[in-house]
């Protein structure tokens, strides 16, 4: 006896929730980013992996390099 009426006080309770009209569309303005506390950290793990990138270039360059001139 108790199953059947949770059972329908949930399914009430969940019809009560829902709405038939969708919510009224929002402009899309575009957001300008504002400035955080952690704006200087994203900005040096940026130029730490720009720097990284540099390094494993000159990594495979200066390897090309020895492999060349090992004769392999």
């Amino acid at each position: 006896m108790r199953i059947p009426i949770f059972l329908a006080a949930a399914a009430l309770t969940l019809a009560a929730c829902s709405s038939d009209e969708a919510p009224p569309a929002q402009a899309q303005t575009p957001q300008v980013a504002q400035p955080t506390v952690f704006d200087a950290q994203f900005k040096a793990l940026d130029k730490a992996k720009g720097m990284q990138k540099t390094i494993d270039q000159q990594k495979a360059a200066s390897d090309k390099k020895l492999e060349d001139a090992a004769g392999g």
